[in-house]
């Protein structure tokens, strides 16, 4: 039987546009209210960052830290905040989880200077941990921001970083893996930058990278595998958002499902070693899983998601991100916290009414933000409908 995590308490300090707050819902869906710029964001990107990664809007360490001009602009985009006064801050949350209560903690701590040694700190009860990889045994967290609108019309490598996001809330060590193959790879474009490079060091890079990609290419394929037969079952339930397909457009994805991980291995070591020349012409590598491309398509009308109306791609990946948030339910026997961000105020009333009896369904907590609060009507009887501006 799946469970749910929830969040019971949520402790900021000195992160984005709040000196100090703190949130403890108790009802599973949360809305969180406030004018533009009030800082509603920032409460979900804290969330965030209690997952592998640099949390929903990737930022650097010292970006997330408090300063006077973050109080007065709460959710501007990344890149819009001035220079932190305060360089230090921290994430608290308690947690009811997969394995019962715990409290996790992350975040940069003051150096003896006062200044911050910029190196994120992870704790679970208060003991120090190695990554938030760990924390993905307490709980997992999803999220749909609009800086993902564009997702299909923008560039492929968008969609694989969207695409090992999904991977990452099944799998908390893959981000570690694809940290891994960018690496090797980098070291592999340095050695061919030689005009006589080294055949031996050249054979030992190209053993690592391959046996990384593999590993890479198969947690994208299985979970994409397990992500199309979650999307099937939600569309036969007809649950009221339009239905994706998708697929990945990689050779190694394709034959890693049905070859051994070692013939994959092979095949790809020799093709780095016959490509040699041309990829040292062009400064990179030119084939592997970090080209892989996400397909996805409008099935109800046979279209590639990219030719479908803006509506129709806002539906199709909030269908596509619930969807995954089931499979994460399925596969780790706890539902997901969820984050949506400003999606309510752009749904119809009834794509709106949709969403809500969706998630219901889930059972996950979620965490949801709009600038009026009119939107949450439909739920503000079972929902805590939050001013943050109470919380400063």
């Amino acid at each position: 039987m799946t469970s749910a995590a929830r969040i019971c308490r949520l402790i900021l300090t000195n992160f984005r546009s709040y000196r100090t707050a703190t949130v403890a819902p108790k009802a599973s869906l949360v809305a969180l209210t406030g004018p533009n710029g009030a800082g509603k964001t920032n409460v979900l990107e804290a969330i965030s960052f209690l997952s592998p990664g640099r949390g929903l809007r990737r930022a650097q360490l010292d970006e997330v830290a408090f300063s006077e001009s973050n109080s007065e602009n709460g959710d501007q985009p990344d890149g819009a905040y001035g220079r932190p006064h305060v360089r230090s801050w921290a994430v608290s949350a308690g947690v009811d989880g997969a394995l019962g209560l715990a409290t996790l903690g992350t975040g940069i701590e003051p150096g003896i200077s006062g200044e911050a040694v910029l190196s994120r700190k992870y704790r679970i009860d208060r003991e120090p941990v190695a990554s938030a990889a760990a924390f993905a045994d307490h709980l997992r967290v999803v999220w749909l921001i609009p800086s993902m609108d564009g997702l299909f019309l923008g560039p492929a490598s968008e969609r694989r970083r969207f695409l090992d996001r999904l991977v990452l809330a099944v799998d908390a060590t893959h981000g570690s893996r694809v940290s891994a193959l960018e690496r090797a790879l980098r070291s592999r474009n340095r050695l061919l930058e030689n005009r006589h490079p080294d055949s031996h060091w050249l054979d030992a890079a190209e053993h690592e990278t391959a046996e990384i990609a593999v590993a890479v290419a198969a947690a994208r394929a299985e979970t994409a595998r397990r992500l199309a037969a979650a999307l099937a079952v939600r569309r036969e339930a007809r649950f009221g958002f339009p239905s994706a397909e998708i697929a990945l457009d990689g050779w190694m994805e394709a034959m890693v499902l049905t070859r051994p991980a070692v013939e994959v291995e092979d095949r790809y070591r020799a093709m780095l070693k016959e490509n040699r020349p041309r990829d040292a012409a062009a400064g990179r590598s030119l084939e592997g899983p970090h080209l892989t491309d996400l397909v996805v398509r409008y099935r109800e009308k046979a279209i590639a998601a990219s030719n479908a109306s803006t509506g129709e791609q806002k539906a199709l990946l909030i269908g596509l991100v619930l969807a995954h948030a089931a499979l994460v339910a399925n596969m780790t026997g706890t539902a997901p916290v969820i984050l949506l961000d400003e999606v309510v105020a752009h749904l119809d009333p009834d794509r709106r009414a949709a969403l809500f009896a969706a998630l219901g369904g889930l059972g996950s907590q979620v965490w949801m933000t709009g600038a009026d609060p009119s939107a949450f009507a439909d739920i503000a009887s079972c929902a805590d409908v939050i001013d943050v501006r109470t919380l400063t």
